[in-house]
């Protein structure tokens, strides 16, 4: 199994492949709206404006397994990115990261590039750097500011 064999709902509740992205280097994300951390949207997009024409895409993941931080619909997610953040990169449906129920992207990932630890997801803001190939290279804790790995995304570029 790769990153590009799984599907997901995107904020608007259409499925899609992420073999969408081959060829793509990939930042997922899992996020939430109500988080000490939420600030780093800011970041987030301003990495996509840089990089999005040489290939780079964000994959934004909304999850309230956190202390309830993602307590917004998917609409209201959307509404909230766009306004507060303009976010332009792509968002998907609110899921789990952790536990029983947990996305199988997320199963993947943790797998791919376990924790300090432990491997469930700690917090909002969990980060994994994909390559063009689909290959989960690094994962950075919620507390690495999205622009602190602009030089891990420039190698790949």
């Amino acid at each position: 199994m790769t990153l590009y064999d799984f599907n997901v709902e995107t904020i608007d509740g259409k499925k899609v492949s992420l073999s969408t992205y081959k060829n793509k280097v990939l930042l997922i994300v899992n996020v939430a709206s109500e988080c000490g951390f939420t600030p780093q949207y800011k970041e987030l997009q301003e990495l996509y404006e840089r990089y999005s024409s040489k290939g780079f895409e964000i994959l934004a993941f909304p999850c309230n397994q956190f202390r309830d931080q993602e307590p917004k619909s998917n609409g209201e997610i959307k509404i909230f990115c766009q306004e507060n953040y303009n976010v332009t990169f792509d968002l998907f449906a609110k899921i789990d990261v952790n536990g029983k129920n947990a996305a199988p992207l997320y199963k993947f990932l943790k797998e791919q590039q376990g924790g300090f630890l432990t491997d469930e997801i700690k917090w909002n803001f969990t980060k994994f750097l994909i390559d063009r190939e689909g290959n989960v290279l690094k994962r950075y804790a919620p507390i690495t500011n999205p622009s602190s790995i602009v030089k891990d995304i420039e190698k790949l570029l």
